[in-house]
């Protein structure tokens, strides 16, 4: 009689692959939410525009926006500006590119008075190209 040892099968071994599936799963469930919010990002002044069939989107080679909110208070690049510091700023702005476009957002219940105040400080500063920005209606739902 033959005292031995007895073969002892080996365990699962450890894996050291790493397991590339669930970090893809949250890699694509983080584009699909930077994808909802970034148009939600594009200005951090919240307005009401006015809507018409006119309105398109549109990039100008070059272009500086400006914001007036329903309060009457202007913004240059998301920072609020009193009139004759806008008038400043863009005048720093025409002085590297006089064809720069002010694209004008504007409240639907800013008075008139004050869009044109805006508009003359974009002209005083030496830039006569303004465009407006609005929304374009609500498609028409068809039951």
């Amino acid at each position: 009689m033959a005292f031995g040892r007895l073969d002892r099968s080996q365990g699962a071994q450890p894996m050291s692959d790493i397991n590339m599936t669930p970090l893809i799963d949250v890699m694509l469930v983080l584009v699909v939410i930077f994808i909802i919010t970034a148009p939600l990002l594009a200005s951090s002044v919240k307005l009401d525009l006015p809507t018409t069939d006119a309105a398109k989107t549109g990039d100008a080679a070059q272009s500086v926006t400006v914001v007036v909110d329903g309060a009457g208070q202007t913004y240059l690049h998301d920072q609020a500006v009193a009139l004759d510091g806008l008038v400043r700023q863009l005048q720093l702005v025409a002085r590297a590119n006089p064809q720069t476009e002010v694209l004008l957002r504007a409240d639907k219940t800013v008075p008139y008075g004050r869009i044109v105040e805006v508009m003359g400080a974009a002209q005083t500063a030496g830039l006569s190209r303004i465009g407006f920005v609005a929304d374009a209606p609500a498609p028409l739902v068809k039951p």
